[in-house]
């Protein structure tokens, strides 16, 4: 019998799966849901683990339960009704949730799973999908320092910086206002290399030149080129989940009355950009917007 606790691990997405593999790599015994039975059952046969038969079952069988999934109401679904986590929820158990989510729901459904008799604690995380295949993810934790000890070997696991930020749903409204700077260096910065191109510099040099200066930051170092100047806006972050993100972090600014005009200018451009090119892109594409309204393009791709 395995001395590490068991986890259930609810949603094997693009990131879920390569941060679940590597609990499995580290010897945790795994319970998988997936809103895909197909993916759930792939994770299990490629990488290992057990499908659980449904949500409860999952919490019956775990002792610690990862949530990683695209919205907080998706996260409440998962919890809630006679199949959810709750019904099934052991005592002393940890539901930790990785998703980039809604402060105040988080809250909400940390006072559910405390009347369960369990803990619940937000840790999302930042770094993207190579960073979550590595375990190099930076999370950010909102719960107590007792709770954080006793999971820190499996948060360990997936990321290598790990910051308490206060109690629960502080990790979620940390998270969304990182996304809110990383999604406006994204924003000045591509603007800045389309002002660049019409000059008559070449972008690619241009962001050799911003990695080396003051004018550095995550965009320069690992979406520029890699991403847009290549034609492949594939990063593995949903365009509309940088919305939804900016959002949170717009509501947070609304709940504590703090003006936020540059923000809100963000919020909508990526919002706008959302509208303009449909479900299903790479948050990368966002540069599309500035490329149609210069009417040229950044992409090196023929």
């Amino acid at each position: 019998m395995s001395a590490k606790p068991t986890i259930g691990f609810v949603g094997v997405g693009s990131m879920g799966w390569p941060m679940a593999a590597l609990l499995q790599k580290a010897g945790y015994p795994l319970q998988i849901v997936d809103a895909s039975a197909e993916r759930a059952k792939a994770f299990a046969k490629e990488i290992g683990g057990t499908v659980a038969a449904s949500n409860r079952a999952l919490a019956t069988a775990s002792d610690i339960i990862i949530t990683i999934l695209p919205t907080s109401a998706i996260v409440q679904a998962v919890l809630e009704g006679p199949e959810g986590v709750l019904a099934g929820l052991r005592k002393n158990a940890v539901v930790v949730e990785m998703s980039s989510g809604v402060p105040t729901i988080t809250r909400t459904l940390a006072e559910q799973v405390a009347a369960a008799g369990a803990h619940m604690v937000d840790a999302p995380v930042s770094g993207g999908v190579p960073r979550a295949k590595t375990g190099e993810l930076a999370i950010m934790f909102g719960g107590s320092e007792a709770i954080l000890e006793r999971i820190r070997p499996v948060l360990s696991c997936m990321g290598t910086s790990i910051t308490r930020t206060g109690d629960v749903g502080s990790a979620h409204a940390m998270k969304a206002l990182n996304n809110l700077v990383s999604a406006g260096g994204f924003l000045i910065g591509v603007e800045a290399l389309m002002i660049g191109k019409r000059f008559g510099l070449d972008p690619s040099a241009m962001v050799d030149v911003l990695n080396s200066s003051t004018g550095m930051n995550n965009s320069t170092q690992k979406k520029f080129k890699q991403f847009v100047l290549s034609g492949q806006y594939n990063a593995g972050f949903g365009l509309d989940l940088m919305v939804k993100d900016l959002s949170i972090a717009l509501g947070i600014g609304r709940d504590t009355n703090t003006p936020t005009p540059f923000s809100a200018m963000c919020r909508e451009m990526w919002a706008s950009c959302a509208a303009m090119l449909g479900p299903g892109q790479d948050h990368t594409a966002i540069a599309k917007l500035t490329e149609t309204l210069a009417g040229d393009t950044l992409s090196e791709k023929k």
